[in-house]
């Protein structure tokens, strides 16, 4: 898809709904740099599971329509009573997660009306970002709404930032106009889902996010300014971090 086919999208006319916004969680991974026993989007963290926490932060935006969790079709994780729906067409990669549950979201919103539709906006959120807030996805929405391409949450990155060869500084870098990407990440359903097709065949090589898949497809996305707590939980020392932050709120 072309940018210029994003005005397909649109319609001057205004007789078209208007878009509505979906979540879509990947939550399929194994989080092997976590060092749990099992996916890390599992571990509870202040007494229930990582994705609950992300899932709850989601439920709390009334803009969004539905929120769908793409699980792996092995997945026998038992999930308590919650109004999310679950896809088991989860992926070996994040990129071919999303992919499979946009391709499932698209053909079911083909046979009903009610159903995502090219036009909407997908929200895509890492399950182990469970510390976002109701307010900065808000703000995600407002900045993106009537954006003609959709956007990210994402910090200027504050730090020095240094190259290295063999665990020693070979030179320093630049960080003027450098972000960290954050999620969610907003973009309409359609262009998405064509932006990570044009990549299927290449078993997605290169994507390793919403917004990287749409630049390759000619689109440049707006950057919107996230917050610092919005981390991802990865490494065993983040847990600790994620849930004293959390304890904090109460």
């Amino acid at each position: 898809m072309n940018p210029s086919d994003i005005e397909s999208l649109q319609d001057p006319a205004n007789t078209a709904p208007v878009a509505r916004c979906f979540a879509l969680v990947p939550c399929a991974g194994s989080g092997s740099r976590a060092g749990t026993l099992k996916p890390k989007q599992y571990e509870h963290i202040g007494g229930q599971s990582m994705v609950m926490h992300t899932l709850a932060a989601l439920q709390s935006v009334s803009r969004l329509q539905k929120i769908v969790v793409v699980v792996s079709p092995d997945d026998a994780h038992e999930w308590p009573d919650t109004a999310v729906q679950r896809m088991h067409c989860g992926g070996a990669t994040r990129a071919e997660s999303v992919f499979n549950g946009l391709s499932q979201l698209l053909t079911e919103g083909a046979k009903d009306p009610q159903g995502v539709q090219a036009s909407d906006w997908i929200l895509v959120h890492d399950a182990a970002r469970c510390l976002i807030t109701e307010l900065e996805i808000n703000r995600l929405i407002d900045a993106c709404m009537d954006d003609e391409v959709g956007g990210l949450l994402a910090l200027p990155l504050p730090d020095t930032l240094k190259a290295a060869v063999n665990g020693r500084v070979s030179q320093t870098l630049p960080r003027q106009d450098k972000w960290l990407a954050q999620t969610p990440q907003m973009f309409r359903a359609g262009a998405l889902h064509a932006a990570l097709l044009a990549k299927s065949a290449e078993q997605f090589e290169g994507i390793t996010d919403e917004a990287s898949a749409m630049e390759m497809a000619g689109f440049a996305p707006k950057l919107v300014v996230g917050s610092p707590h919005n981390f991802k939980v990865t490494y065993p020392p983040d847990f600790a971090l994620a849930e004293d932050l959390l304890r904090s709120r109460t």
